[in-house]
């Protein structure tokens, strides 16, 4: 029989206590340097070393937890960087009072990792429990590649624990060396990568220039590093660094940042109607859009309008000015009348030159006015800049403006619109709403942007798990709605669950406070349930889960059609 996977908490526990096992031996180094310090006060490496001696103890101790260690490590940051600022005659004088008080820090340190040791109950309660299970990805993607260099191994573990959550495959290298040479073999999609390494103050970042220097297309990078002052900052910006994250790194904020640099998915390209009575010349505009990539349909009967709009959906309508039966104006005036069509682009193109006429033409609610003939470059300018803004405003108008979701009117329209097609093709829907678990209490003691935060991460974590083609919505507050076409019960059960235990496993950070959250689900599914009664069957399944504990997912009780 194969041996159980370890789980999370019992992950989280053995590197907490591999940190603090090392910390006698961190300890020792950091005593070390500050005598070296004492000897050479004017060494600016001795200094760097013993930097990163207390940036290690501050960053890692906070990831685990451990705020009493965390905030030693910070002291003793603000004495050296108290020093550094100092003069050569000043430090000569104050260096052995600045050691002494740094010692007094470490020795604290050291009572504080040993009592720390001694607490099995501290140690158990730091993460809730469950598997792993990230080796792949639930609907099978491909996880986006990353590279970390970061020496700090228990830091950069607990950060790639939550990058996983968000569909990354992340490895860490903890020499540039290594890390440079296994970028140039498997080049990844983002590299990740501290700045300050043993041997050289700035060695992440020379790292990163060489890469730059042999790769003709190298990978984006992010610096991350216990320093905020200019000067890495700087250092981070001409290596070639497109952000810099000062740690501990805040993994949501990481997340948002890795997403945009890795983005694979390609634009929908534009929706054009061309709508021309003249086949030739429609067929003439319609080639030169698709040359730039865009979707063209033809429309040469005007009396095809209205068919034409509802089955299309256009981004914006290329129309002539006149044509037999009406002309462009009637035209015009006839899809404004439509309400989902208020707002389409309409261009006219025409041969007319009469400014008269074509400011006429403006007034029934033209974008814009184009003369016969046209440059292609003209034409697909001008197209371009008015479907995308349609695009925009229609984001806009359907999407949450906190979590960029789908708001709770399009989901109940989109709704209604899948119901329709799975009952014409004997299709299955699963529905499931899902809320997060005691959410005032998290605005009642980290303030609403915290809350907000954890809004957002719920959000982002829906949309990198779930495929494309399922509709993911802010329904109301903290409750989501998820629809889901052709999945049984038991595949949404193990969809929702899985997010689920990923969304309990992120960090979430308020000042110096660390805390986690969860949330409760209920999902139904058509046919088993009415089509009109799928909102409130989930709804009722997710109150279920609320009263019988929190932090679960509730099927709805299976209320046949007739």
């Amino acid at each position: 029989m194969d041996a159980r996977k370890p789980t999370l908490r019992e992950k989280i526990q053995k590197l907490r206590q591999t940190f603090l096992g090392k910390v006698p031996e961190t300890v020792r180094q950091g005593r070390d340097l500050g005598a070296r310090l004492i000897l050479t006060p004017k060494e600016s490496g001795t200094l760097d070393d013993l930097y990163r001696v207390f940036h290690s103890i501050k960053g890692t101790a906070a990831s685990f937890g451990l705020e009493e260690i965390s905030a030693k490590g910070g002291a003793g940051e603000e004495v050296l960087l108290a020093f550094r600022a100092l003069d050569e005659d000043a430090r000569a004088r104050a260096v052995s009072g600045s050691v002494a008080e740094m010692n007094a820090l470490l020795a604290q340190v050291v009572e504080l990792a040993a009592a720390a040791l001694d607490s099995e109950n501290r140690l158990s309660a730091l993460a809730p429990s469950f598997d792993l299970g990230l080796e792949s990805g639930d609907d099978g993607a491909p996880r986006k590649r990353v590279y970390m260099c970061d020496d700090d191994e228990l830091a950069a573990e607990t950060l790639i624990i939550q990058l996983k959550c968000f569909g990354y495959a992340v490895v860490n290298f903890v020499s540039p060396d290594a890390l440079r040479a296994a970028v140039l073999s498997n080049p990844p999609d983002a590299v990740i990568m501290d700045i300050m390494f043993p041997g050289g103050s700035h060695t992440g970042t020379e790292t990163v220039a060489s890469l730059r220097r042999e790769m003709p297309n190298p990978p984006p990078v992010i610096f991350i590093s216990g320093r905020r002052d200019f000067d890495a900052r700087l250092r981070a910006v001409m290596a070639g660094g497109q952000a810099y994250f000062a740690k501990p790194v805040r993994a949501i904020e990481l997340v948002d940042t890795l997403d945009t640099m890795t983005s694979r998915r390609e634009p929908e390209p534009y929706r054009i109607l061309v709508v021309d009575d003249e086949p030739e010349v429609a067929e003439y505009h319609s080639l030169i859009l698709e040359e730039a990539g865009m979707i063209t349909s033809l429309l040469h009967e005007p009396a095809g309008i209205l068919d034409a709009l509802a089955a299309f959906r256009p981004d914006l309508v290329l129309m002539d000015m006149y044509m037999p039966q009406c002309t462009g104006r009637d035209l015009s005036r006839l899809i404004r009348q439509i309400p989902d069509f208020i707002s389409l682009p309409i261009v006219f193109l025409s041969s007319e030159t009469n400014k008269v006429t074509q400011v006429s033409a403006m007034r029934v609610g033209a974008e814009a006015f184009l003369t016969k003939p046209i440059q292609p470059e003209d034409l697909i300018s001008a197209v371009a800049i008015r479907a995308e803004r349609m695009r925009t405003l229609r984001s806009l108008m359907v999407r949450d403006g906190l979590t960029g979701l789908f708001n709770h009117t399009f989901i109940v329209q989109y709704l209604d619109t899948a119901l329709a097609a799975a009952r014409r093709e004997n299709g299955k829907l699963c529905v499931a709403m899902i809320d997060v678990d005691l959410f005032k209490s998290v605005n009642d003691t980290y303030g609403h942007p915290t809350g907000d935060q954890v809004l957002v991460a719920l959000a982002r974590l829906l949309q990198q798990r779930l495929r494309t083609n399922d509709l993911i919505g802010r329904y109301g507050g903290e409750e989501f709605v998820v629809v889901m076409q052709n999945v049984s019960l038991k595949e949404g059960m193990t969809v929702m669950n899985g997010l689920r235990e990923d969304f309990a496993r992120l960090k979430f950070q308020s000042g110096d406070q660390f805390f986690s959250c969860t949330f409760s689900g209920g999902i139904s599914r058509f046919p088993e349930i009415a089509g009109d009664r799928l909102i409130e069957a989930a709804d009722k399944a997710l109150y279920e889960a609320k009263q019988a504990g929190r932090n679960r997912i509730e099927l709805a009780s299976l209320e046949p059609l007739p």
